[in-house]
Order: C-alpha cells, then sequence, then structure tokens
C-alpha cells in the first residue's frame, strides 16, 4: 500500500451492506482457550491480521500447531491439554497488546524460559500491574522497568490469592482469570482501583464458559476460578468485529446514508456492538436484527456528551463525526487510551486541530465544537494506529482532500479495510 491515501469524497449519501471480517478481541481469546484444550479446535471467521498473526506465530514457538487458511478465514489450533512443549523460546508480539497480555501470562504454566519483546511502543505500554499479580501466584519473570522486553522463567502456575490493578487495561484480568484454571491451586483474584473496559471482562467470561469453564464474579470486584477445570476443543465460530463495523456506521451517519452489517447482532458478545445506541442518540436510525445491524443517518447529527470508558475503541470514531453535529460532542471516560498503540486522546486533539476544527483536552477526554464551515484539507497522521486511519478516512467522504498517511497501518486489526471501504461508493 501507499505510504499516503487519498479520500475521495462520496457526494451523496452512501447505501451499502458491508461484511466485516472476525473479531480481533474473539479471535485471540479462542486462539488462546483453544491451545490450552486438549485436542483440535477450529475457528470459522476466523480474524487474519497482524494481531492474530503474532499470538499464533507465538503459540507455534512455544511447540502448539497452529494450521491457517486465509482463504477460508478459518484456524485450527492442536491444544495440548494447558502444557507447553517448548522449553525455551524466543517470542515476538508485535505491538499487540492482547498477545502481549495474554502470552506473558500463558507462558507461566510452561517450564523454561521465554523472552518476550516487541516493537518500540511496546516497551512503553504498561504490564507490570500484570506482572505483579502473576507473582502473587508464583510467577517469576525478569524485566527491566517492569515493562517489555521481559522472561518469563515458567515452572507451572501455583496459584492462590492476588490482587490486581486493572486501572490500565482490562486485558490484565482477562489474561489472569483465562490461565487460571490450570494453576495448581484455586486462584482468587481481588480487583483494587477502577475497572475499565467491563464488556471485554464480559467476553472473557462468556468465552471461557463456551469452552467449559466456570468462574465466580462478585461485581467485577473479585473472581474465583477452581484450579483442575479444563477447556473443551470445539468448532468455534467468530463473529464479525463490532469496533471495526463502527466506521462504516460511521460512514452512514455523516452522510445520511445507510449502512447494514451481517452477522452482527444485538446479541453480540461484543461491548462494541452498542456503539449503535450512541448513534441512535445522536440522530441516527438503528434496525436490529437477529443476523444484522443497519444504521440509517439523519439530515444532521446532533451532539451528546457521553461516557465511552465501556468501549473507549469507538472514541475515535466518534471524534471522527463529531464535527458534523449540530452542537458539541464530549467523550469521557477514556483516559485509559492514552496507553494504547498511540496517546490517542493527543492524537485525536492533533489530527482535528489541523483539518480547523475546535477540541479541548482534558485528562480522561475530549470536548468536539461543530465546524462553522466544513472541516479543511489536510494529510492525516496515524501514528501507526490503526484505529487513527480507519475512523479518520470516514470525514474523507464529505471533506474533499483528506490523505490517509501510512493507510498500511489497518494491517493490526483489518487489513482490507480499505478495500471494503471502497464498497461505500459503489454499492
Amino acid at each position: 500500500m501507499t505510504d499516503q491515501l487519498e479520500i475521495r469524497p462520496l457526494n451523496r449519501a452512501v447505501n451499502a451492506e458491508i461484511l466485516v471480517p472476525g473479531s480481533k478481541s474473539i479471535t485471540n481469546r479462542a486462539l488462546l482457550l483453544a491451545a490450552l484444550a486438549d485436542g483440535p479446535s477450529t475457528l470459522e471467521n476466523a480474524l487474519f491480521s497482524e494481531d492474530s498473526h503474532w499470538f499464533a506465530e507465538c503459540l507455534r514457538r512455544m511447540g502448539i500447531a497452529v494450521d491457517a487458511d486465509e482463504n477460508a478465514a478459518t484456524m485450527t489450533i492442536h491444544g495440548r491439554g494447558g502444557t507447553f512443549p517448548t522449553q525455551h523460546a524466543d517470542l515476538f508480539v508485535g505491538n499487540s497488546g492482547t498477545t502481549a497480555r495474554f502470552m506473558t501470562a500463558a507462558a507461566t504454566l510452561g517450564h523454561g524460559d521465554y523472552h518476550f519483546d516487541g516493537v518500540e511502543r511496546m516497551h512503553q505500554r504498561p504490564i507490570d500491574n500484570l506482572l505483579r499479580a502473576l507473582r502473587g501466584l508464583g510467577a517469576k519473570f525478569t524485566a527491566d522497568g517492569e515493562r517489555f522486553p521481559l522472561t518469563v522463567h515458567a515452572d507451572g502456575l501455583r496459584g492462590g490469592e492476588t490482587e490486581l490493578d486493572a486501572t490500565d487495561s482490562s486485558q490484565y484480568l482477562s489474561a489472569l482469570m483465562q490461565v487460571a484454571p490450570y494453576a495448581q491451586q484455586d486462584v482468587i483474584i481481588n480487583i483494587v482501583g477502577a475497572v475499565v473496559s467491563k464488556p471485554y471482562i464480559d467476553i472473557t467470561l462468556a468465552m471461557m464458559a463456551q469452552f467449559g469453564i466456570v468462574t465466580d464474579n462478585s461485581f467485577y470486584r473479585k473472581y474465583s476460578i477452581k484450579a483442575g477445570q479444563r477447556y473443551c476443543a470445539q468448532r468455534y465460530v467468530i463473529e464479525p468485529d463490532a469496533s471495526n463495523a463502527t466506521y462504516f456506521f460511521a460512514a452512514a451517519a455523516i452522510t445520511g446514508g445507510r449502512v447494514r452489517v451481517p452477522h452482527l447482532s444485538e446479541k453480540s458478545l461484543q461491548g462494541d456492538a452498542h456503539f449503535v445506541d450512541v448513534l441512535e442518540q445522536m440522530g441516527c436510525t438503528v434496525t436490529r436484527a437477529a443476523d444484522y445491524i443497519e444504521v440509517q443517518g439523519p439530515t444532521q447529527l446532533d451532539g451528546i456528551d457521553i461516557d465511552l470508558n465501556a468501549m473507549s475503541d469507538t472514541a475515535q470514531t466518534l471524534a471522527a463525526i463529531a464535527p458534523f453535529a449540530r452542537n458539541p460532542v464530549t467523550i469521557r471516560g477514556i483516559e485509559h487510551i492514552r496507553h494504547k498503540e498511540t496517546e490517542r486522546i493527543k492524537a485525536i486533539v492533533m489530527e482535528l486541530e489541523k483539518l480547523g476544527v475546535k477540541v479541548e483536552e482534558f485528562t480522561d477526554g475530549v470536548k468536539i465544537y461543530p465546524s462553522a464551515v466544513k472541516p479543511t484539507s489536510a494529510g492525516v497522521d496515524t501514528y501507526n494506529d490503526h484505529r487513527m486511519a480507519m475512523a479518520f478516512s470516514v470525514i474523507g467522504l464529505v471533506v474533499p482532500g483528506i490523505k490517509i498517511n501510512d493507510p498500511g497501518c489497518t494491517a493490526k486489526t483489518f487489513p482490507d479495510y480499505f478495500v471494503r471501504f471502497e464498497k461505500l461508493y459503489s454499492e
């Protein structure tokens, strides 16, 4: 892909049906649960992206066979019942937070030394609270500054009771819970501090149950997992990625058009499927059916003041359409996205200001004002963040001259995003 991609204005309302690939969050959880199960599991509609590539590659390097068929969107994982045959491995996670957190926790179940590293940004992203919680369960690490790169010195996970501060990321809790059944003793996780992104915790709990594990959750504050339980190998169908669907729903919202995403429903495991509720509050008409969700945009969007803590991956989507509302859009509760692929709050502010949009930044969010005139054309920097590229591409549907720098960064979770984006013009 080129270093810069100019988005063509649509000059009409969209009218499209867009198939969205499988969920990143569900694919990566399913990869781990299948690897810990005993026997082969086949994942259907699996996501093939940089994140899932690094996750599968880490499993392979630890001795778990993963057969992948990208054309069929399937992966078959040959689980080893909670064991990892390889005793020494060098593991690279790219900039995948789920791979970094989940595989670090999973490696503690092995027997040997497992060295983890990633891109430079991963050296900055936090993991210290997860390491502390795992140490409370008997795990051992060498980690300079409690960040990547690090080495897991594994001899099985003892288990017991530990404390976890998951203020930075709910992935810490998901990582602990998924490996807990394979500890030598029952595991109790006591949560200290705030809990962010609760819907992602719900995904983890629901998938653990689907794979056969019972957990006891006391209002997101205490989790008890009995040792000795085992995941069941199975055929598992992965939902479309609700976070990635939001860009197409936003296209409907910003153009006053219609977009339908098949195979995504309000019964989705993913909290980000409720982004359409936000659009509904802004004046969109939403149809929720058993096998699709459809958004019809209004003549003009209304502003909103909303806490997006529970679905913070949609913050950039909302920020991109905010300048086109009739009154301000305030996004709160998203301080933790400063620790994502980039410092996302600052990235939102910088790129909107570059387009001539008035934005106020505060600790846990932004307030975006309506543009008196259309935002100006500009090259949008994406900071190696897939969500910046996808969200800001939507602006280009109504503003001429929007150029996305480094559009290839969408490979992290949606490699053919711009191919599917093109369907907005043809349908």
